[in-house]
């Protein structure tokens, strides 16, 4: 078999093809063990059931807990600016400024963004059960800012192009930069939408204070439902885990090819 070359490109491809099952099975452990840590946490809902746990827990405090319920403002809620009747206890507004400078070297414009303002507004709200009533536990979010994770709704979403009118040609002319577009964005968090916050929980003068974690755990919001959560994480290292044996099937199934392939030749030969 001295006298048999291989393809560099089957080599290439083989060597890939394991490269990437051993990245899909590291993302897949990862995602496993993330998996395993959310399961574990417990999960509560702002009820007289939780407010009990709250009570007999030593120093009347939670450490790390998955709360889930629905946003409620603790104070006027704050209404969009660009949808009617929409109201939310976060919000966010973007606007940026995209145009165009002249390079004199590669004699073409160079788009890049001229200005950008962002705005953070947010309310005092509380989470709630479904369908509770005013008398009933409820669990006051601190500091929202702080949490991760991709929380807000998108309400509003526009890009003005910029008037090319005589004015903006004699500024072109001078400094060298020219307007294209205006781009403005809303994000809030929104009154009676599902929210569930991984935190610390402490009982405060008959009602849950949830705030960052003290032991450096993540302090998470999540749009939707507990369940849905887990689900989504499951579909994900499911998807690692079929990516991982793909990949590695298929390395295995041409390396095997090409052995075989060795193997007769040389068996021809003799």
């Amino acid at each position: 078999m001295s006298d048999f070359t291989i393809n560099p490109l089957i080599l290439i491809g083989v060597g890939s093809s394991f490269a990437f099952s051993g990245l899909f099975y590291n993302l897949y452990q990862s995602k496993k063990s993330e998996l395993t840590k959310l399961k574990q946490t417990p999960v509560f809902r702002p009820d007289h059931h939780m407010a009990m746990v709250l009570k007999s827990s030593p120093f009347k405090r939670l450490q790390y807990v998955a709360v889930e319920g629905l946003v409620e403002s603790d104070e006027k809620s704050l209404s969009s600016q660009f949808v009617p009747r929409c109201f939310g206890v976060i919000q966010k507004i973007k606007v940026t400024e995209h145009g165009e400078y002249w390079n004199p070297h590669s004699k073409t414009w160079i788009s890049r963004p001229t200005n950008k303002k962002e705005t953070n507004n947010s309310v005092p709200f509380s989470l709630i059960c479904p369908d509770s009533y005013m008398s009933d536990f409820q669990v006051k979010v601190q500091d929202p800012l702080q949490g991760s994770g991709y929380f807000l709704e998108r309400v509003y979403h526009r890009v003005r192009r910029a008037e090319q009118g005589l004015v903006n040609v004699v500024l072109q002319g001078v400094s060298g930069e020219r307007a294209l577009a205006m781009e403005e964005s809303e994000e809030m968090l929104r009154v009676g939408s599902n929210l569930t916050v991984f935190g610390e929980v402490v009982l405060e003068g008959g009602h849950g204070r949830l705030q960052p974690p003290k032991d450096g755990r993540e302090y998470l919001f999540i749009p939707t439902d507990y369940k849905s959560f887990i689900e989504r994480h499951e579909r994900s290292a499911n998807m690692w885990k079929m990516l991982t044996a793909v990949t590695g099937i298929i390395g295995t199934s041409v390396l095997a090819g090409v052995i075989y392939n060795a193997v007769r030749k040389h068996d021809d030969k003799s």
